[in-house]
């Protein structure tokens, strides 16, 4: 009997988890962050080529607050994106990264297995399946030949 062989790519935990834990620290940053390019230009400028008047308004206050918008629109896409993965794991797993991520307040390892009453092996296995899990739910996952996914 022949028997079947499955070719499973084999996935970069590694790699993966750092995929994983990148894009919580975007979500940090997208949570506190509105760049300075998107703020209208205060000062005044000057040319001597004179302006062409025709029925287009071009100013850099509206370019300025059309990229604003269309970056709020990208960050909160980004947010929603985030946020839902998280929701799809497990209690543990959610509770572990919205404590070490997802709040204001900065938190370290020790903080959240002594709040959460894990020992130090469990809590550092939940994380790390917790990474896991979630760069699945974002399809972010690495694989060996360094592949993405399909």
């Amino acid at each position: 009997m022949d028997q079947l062989r499955l070719d499973i790519p084999q996935i970069d935990e590694e790699a993966t988890r750092m995929n994983a834990e990148k894009l919580l620290e975007q979500y940090r940053m997208y949570l506190l962050q509105v760049p300075e390019d998107f703020l209208p230009k205060v000062t005044s400028t000057y040319s001597l080529v004179p302006p062409s008047f025709s029925n287009e308004f071009h100013s850099s206050t509206e370019d300025a607050a059309l990229k604003l918008m269309d970056w709020e629109i990208e960050r909160d896409r980004f947010l929603k994106r985030i946020q839902r993965a998280v929701n799809r794991l497990s209690q543990k797993e959610r509770q572990i990264l919205v404590m070490l991520y997802m709040q204001n307040e900065e938190m370290y390892d020790y903080e959240v297995y002594a709040e959460m009453r894990l020992s130090q092996r469990s809590y550092y296995r939940t994380k790390a399946k917790a990474f896991y899990r979630l760069a699945f739910a974002l399809r972010v996952e690495i694989y060996e030949d360094g592949g993405a996914p399909e």
